[in-house]
């Protein structure tokens, strides 16, 4: 068995393809990204590859050494159609359609005929939102039958939000992982967690919130039990979004939006959110002050970094006089990404 170093766990949407465009070239070599499809609520089946063709395609194009793509919120009624939509990129570039024991029938033939079509393999999806649950170890045996023993599998366990009200999620996974990699000849495994919760304002009323990084610890404590597979085992996170951002619909109608939002940073052990304005007569001094709490921290690893940290330094040392640099919400986000997927993927192949 082989893997991925690092499985970004992301939305497909704009932020997180920028993020990923702007890895640098070796960074970028280790990153399998897996992207996921938003709900699409009430889209018309006549309507649907219109509407979700550009998430996927967006996504496609920048994932130039493969990864994964999902829907894991897909209506029922919408599971063919949306089907066909992934099997095109699936088909014609690098991404490789995913499946899970809690899907339904349809999904699950969709995802393998995919595969089968595709000859890139199969992703299969397994969640344990808490403690592991014995009886899907015999849905993904089953699950497996269908896909054949010639397709290439990728064994993906997420575990969803890996906060500190989990302290038993890395025995949780060692469960599942014990019963889940003798039942294939896994072609990859990773372990993949949740660990930036949401972000209030109250969390940030008074200063920089430092969020330890739950599901960093769960990953080494995986790979200290000496089981024969966690030296293979890779690693995935959602980033700096919390795994709940996933399920959020687009709003392309929306005007307006909240006044505030955050600059998040990693460093070793923990997150540090930092609050942003996005509007109001302060929002240039408390943008570059909010970069400036970032770019002083002892773990801040300098502008030569990367394009993130370099745009957190511009920001900081910018002029009050004009918002030029100070970003959004967008800016914010991938800003935040791409951050963290170079330091953890660096921190990966311990550079």
């Amino acid at each position: 068995m082989s893997g991925p170093l690092y499985v970004p766990v992301l939305p497909a949407r704009a932020h997180a393809a920028v993020a990923l465009r702007r890895l640098r070239p070796d960074i970028g070599a280790a990153v399998r990204p897996l992207w996921n499809v938003p709900p699409l609520p009430g889209v018309p089946l006549e309507e649907l590859a219109t509407v979700a063709g550009p998430y996927v395609g967006r996504v496609s194009r920048v994932s130039r050494h493969g990864g994964w793509i999902d829907a894991p919120f897909t209506e029922d009624a919408q599971t063919s159609a949306l089907a066909e939509v992934l099997s095109v990129y699936c088909e014609l570039g690098r991404l490789r359609p995913v499946t899970g024991p809690e899907r339904t029938a349809a999904q699950q033939a969709a995802a393998v005929a995919t595969a089968h079509r595709s000859l890139r393999g199969l992703g299969v999806r397994v969640s344990v939102p808490g403690e592991w649950d014995g009886r899907a170890g015999e849905k993904v045996r089953a699950l497996l039958e269908r896909a054949g023993p010639d397709t290439p599998l990728d064994l993906l366990l997420d575990m969803g939000a890996v906060l500190d009200d989990r302290p038993d999620a890395g025995k949780e996974a060692l469960r599942a992982l014990d019963a889940l990699m003798p039942l294939a000849v896994w072609r990859s495994a990773a372990l993949l967690g949740g660990g930036f919760p949401r972000v209030t304002a109250d969390m940030l009323e008074q200063g920089p919130c430092e969020i330890p990084r739950a599901e960093w610890r769960m990953w080494h404590e995986v790979r200290a039990a000496g089981r024969a597979y966690a030296p293979l085992l890779g690693y995935g996170d959602y980033g700096v979004q919390p795994s709940a951002a996933l399920t959020q619909p687009p709003e392309p109608g929306r005007k307006g939006g909240p006044a505030w939002g955050t600059l998040r940073y990693t460093t070793a052990s923990s997150y540090v959110a930092v609050r942003t304005l996005a509007k109001g007569p302060d929002r240039v001094a408390v943008n570059r002050a909010a970069a400036r709490r970032i770019t002083e921290l002892p773990e801040f690893r300098g502008a030569a970094a990367g394009p993130a940290e370099e745009w957190l330094d511009d920001c900081a040392r910018g002029p009050l006089t004009t918002g030029e640099g100070t970003g959004g919400f967008t800016q914010w986000l991938w800003v935040g990404n791409l951050q963290h997927m170079t330091y953890v993927a660096r921190s990966l192949s311990g550079g």
